[in-house]
């Protein structure tokens, strides 16, 4: 692991997800970068909700194998934490683009999203600045959860923009972030990320068009399971993540205050 005592993470506020924070997958992803080899597998915890536009000091614990990110360079302050972890991470069954892109009609943030400035998924980001990935349902794809709860396989298409080029490694985690939390229908379970372990096996190319489905794998209480699956136009693996989401008001992550 490579000593990461005197830097610092900042989210930009493009990269927001609810309106005053950092979308969950470009925060794990950014720091992922700093813990480990791009090809690793990488387990990001969120503890708090990342600020924007901040600079949070990094630590590293190298007994535990950990890299973290603070409000003050105080393990009492973590924002997030990441750790490079072993075993297999299983992919998401793809769709091909076409399936894909007649999925997104039926993307149900386009009639209602808990947080629409997000990076990854909202519907207020314009072409070019968002990723604007709106994953809906595939077709015969509904299941249900141990408590009654839906959980889906939706898909959406993604083009990479070449505005992303410097950030791409942190724009891939994002990418893989939200259509995990619309596979477990965020419409009726409003959810933010705690937590997302990933793999970047190649980055995406920009001005290509991929591939990302999700699917929900078991909801217990406030906790929900998601995984995700990004693939270029060939079908190749590009990244693959499992998430764990948790059930909040949304009304306290979009207050800016």
């Amino acid at each position: 692991m490579t000593p990461a005592r005197e830097r610092s993470l900042v989210v930009p506020a493009r990269f927001c997800g609810p309106a005053a924070s950092g979308n969950g997958g470009w925060t794990a992803g950014a720091l992922a970068a700093l813990t480990s080899d791009t090809r690793a597998t990488v387990r990001v915890s969120l503890h708090r909700p990342p600020p924007l536009d901040t600079a949070m000091p990094v630590l590293v614990d190298e007994h535990a194998g950990t890299t973290s990110v603070t409000l003050d360079g105080t393990p009492a302050t973590v924002v997030a934490s990441a750790v490079e972890v072993h075993g297999a991470l299983t992919d998401v069954e793809g769709v091909s683009l076409e399936e894909a892109r007649a999925a997104e009609a039926s993307y149900a943030g386009l009639a209602s999203h808990p947080f629409p400035t997000c990076f990854a998924c909202g519907t207020a980001r314009a072409p070019g600045d968002g990723l604007r990935i709106f994953p809906g349902r595939v077709a015969d794809s509904v299941d249900e959860g141990a408590d009654g709860g839906p959980l889906a396989r939706v898909a959406a298409s993604w083009t990479p923009d070449a505005s992303l080029a410097d950030d791409l490694l942190a724009a891939t985690w994002a990418a893989v972030d939200c259509v995990g939390g619309w596979a477990g229908d965020l419409t009726e379970r409003l959810m933010v990320l705690a937590s997302m372990t990933a793999r970047v096996d190649a980055l995406p190319e920009v001005g290509e068009p991929h591939v990302v489905v999700g699917e929900g794998r078991g909801i217990e209480g406030r906790k929900t399971w998601t995984a995700s699956t990004l693939r270029d136009a060939d079908g190749r693996v590009v990244a693959v993540a499992e998430h764990l989401w948790v059930a909040v008001d949304p009304a306290v992550f979009n207050d800016p205050a």
